[in-house]
């Protein structure tokens, strides 16, 4: 897919990974949609910086927990823009507890934002791109739901939907030339792992990581934005994680 003069939505989009991918499809020539839970200094940074690029960028709000929300930014971004061809769906966040300590509230929370989000932003979206003739979409899982951890129950399984929720909208949909992906990171730098003590940090690049080293939301940026523009990879999931998941102790 080349990106010149294509729209992309990306939820989540006003910081951290979200933020990354915005601005490099940017540079490369999409027009973008952010959405955030809020307009904060933080998002209208993010836009600022995609519109001194020379690139449109169209700054929404919105709950991704929430039904209307999804359909109405999708709406949103396409009565702006005229049409989307891209989405990358990054909203989420860290559902604490075990199965015992984790509330009924925090497992539908979690569902709401992580998958069911996805239902409603890609039956907006999708026909937009059936009438294009192509369109891409990428989902962030992690690398929580493709290996067990003793905490975060609720995190470790919604991430672990997502690579289906990618297998079988690819295959839905490639009859008409919209191919769905996958990217599960591992600890990348963000405010998402502020919470790990110094100790945590230092075990991890110690002992867990292969390649002593956390990644950086660009990397992670970099490969959502080649599942976008390479035409032939479609269904699949992409682990970038420095060799995390592969460590066996």
């Amino acid at each position: 897919m080349e990106l010149e003069r294509k729209v992309a939505l990306v939820t989540g989009g006003t910081r951290g990974i979200g933020a990354a991918t915005a601005w490099l499809l940017a540079c490369r020539g999409a027009e973008i949609a952010i959405v955030g839970r809020n307009a904060d200094e933080e998002a209208r940074r993010t836009q600022s910086q995609i519109e001194d690029r020379g690139r449109s960028c169209l700054l929404l709000t919105g709950d991704m927990g929430r039904a209307d929300d999804c359909t109405r930014v999708v709406r949103q971004t396409i009565s702006h823009f005229g049409h989307v061809d891209i989405l990358v769906h990054c909203a989420g966040g860290l559902v604490p507890g075990g199965l015992f300590d984790l509330t009924p509230e925090l497992w539908h929370q979690a569902f709401d934002v992580h998958v069911h989000a996805l239902f409603y932003l890609c039956r907006e979206a999708i026909p937009c791109m059936q009438q294009r003739k192509e369109g891409a979409v990428v989902l962030i899982s992690s690398v929580a739901g493709i290996r067990g951890l003793p905490i975060n129950l609720a995190y470790q399984v919604v991430k672990g939907a997502l690579p289906q929720f990618a297998r079988a909208l690819a295959r839905q949909f490639a009859d008409d030339n919209i191919r769905v992906n996958c990217v599960a990171p591992g600890i990348i730098r963000t405010r998402f792992h502020d919470g790990m003590t110094p100790e945590q940090k230092r075990h991890n690049l110690e002992n867990r990581i292969p390649l002593h080293r956390e990644g950086t939301p660009d990397q992670v940026a970099e490969l959502i934005v080649q599942l976008i523009t390479n035409n032939y990879i479609t269904g699949e999931t992409f682990v970038i994680d420095g060799g995390l998941t592969m460590r066996i102790a």
